[in-house]
């Protein structure tokens, strides 16, 4: 990763800026797991609530709110294939994280910024919570 600033602490009862940008390129680059934001948002409090090691990293969601996104470690899209979601290699394309500026109402943004959790999301976790995420939405939407 490159990193292109530092990060300051805050003084004592100041609010926490993130002065940081770091722009991820090349074999450094996540990959990006994209899966229905409903799945996305049960997988991620299933994450947390087990404190699987590794946790939760970065997770975007998009402008529409259709979908989440995760960070995986590179490579990851070489041996994806979960049902019902995608996953890509990023390349580093458009990734810059610690920007100050919190996107404008209907942009693409971070659920979970990375500078508040894990580097990015262990895949064997993530799938995990996937799926355990699926059988508990099919479990909910046939009670009805």
């Amino acid at each position: 990763m490159e990193s292109t600033g530092t990060n300051t602490a805050p003084e004592p009862g100041a609010t926490a800026t993130a002065t940081a940008t770091v722009t991820v390129t090349g074999a450094d680059a996540p990959d990006l797991v994209t899966v229905p934001t409903r799945q996305g948002l049960e997988a991620v409090d299933i994450i947390r609530r087990a404190s699987r090691a590794g946790g939760v990293g970065p997770v975007l969601h998009d402008g529409s709110g259709d979908t989440l996104g995760f960070l995986v470690p590179p490579g990851t899209a070489d041996a994806w294939d979960m049902p019902g979601s995608a996953c890509t290699q990023t390349n580093g394309r458009g990734m810059r994280f610690g920007d100050a500026v919190p996107p404008a109402t209907g942009a693409t943004g971070w659920l979970l910024p990375p500078e508040a959790v894990e580097p990015v999301t262990d895949p064997a976790v993530l799938r995990e919570a996937l799926g355990e995420a699926a059988r508990l939405i099919e479990a909910a939407d046939n009670c009805r």
